[in-house]
């Protein structure tokens, strides 16, 4: 069996953001893995740009996310929501044409400064997903509340009970990529 194509999309811009960390702790629980990080700082969706051709970022990203295996999505919350690079992120691979997303075993999961750790942000993420038929996890949901105070200086997790949950999330999500693969 081929080494698993793991993707990473982090909803968030920053370098030094906790979506970040909490997906490369994903990573990390889902084991070994040809892993890459989708760059999703892209143009605003505009049907006028896309009149005049996919901008190139973007056919990567479709082709990227069609050889992968597996597919992690972190989201931080704003105001309520998934950011808007995510969204236009999801906007864009929504005009590829190639329906990279089908079927393909997705884990989300969420990081902000809230207690509630971006529960309503990864709900509109489940629900902006669905339209594109990927094979969207179920649980456990990973909901990393009041997210600044849960990683070491090195960016590490220092959460127990988030890397016992990633651990089974991991596990399921390499189990379906496998059966995929097969």
């Amino acid at each position: 069996m081929a080494e698993l194509k793991l993707v990473g999309i982090c909803g968030s811009l920053r370098k030094a953001s906790t979506n970040r960390m909490l997906m490369m702790a994903a990573v990390e629980h889902f084991g070994p893995a040809d892993f890459e990080e989708m760059d999703i700082d892209w143009p605003v969706y505009n049907g006028d740009v896309e009149a005049e051709g996919i901008p190139e970022a973007v056919l990567k990203a479709d082709e990227l996310l069609r050889s992968a295996d597996a597919v992690i999505v972190t989201t931080p919350e704003y105001n309520k929501g998934i950011s808007g690079s995510l969204k236009n992120a999801l906007d864009w691979l929504s005009r590829t044409k190639t329906q990279p997303w089908s079927g393909r075993p997705v884990a989300v999961m969420s990081a902000a400064a809230g207690v509630q750790g971006g529960a309503r942000a990864q709900s509109m993420l489940r629900l902006c997903l669905n339209p594109f038929r990927p094979h969207v996890i179920p649980g456990p949901e990973i909901m990393l509340g009041q997210s600044g105070q849960q990683f070491d200086e090195n960016g590490k997790l220092t959460n127990d009970g988030t890397h016992k949950f990633l651990g089974e999330l991991m596990g399921q999500l390499r189990e379906l990529a496998e059966a995929r693969q097969s």
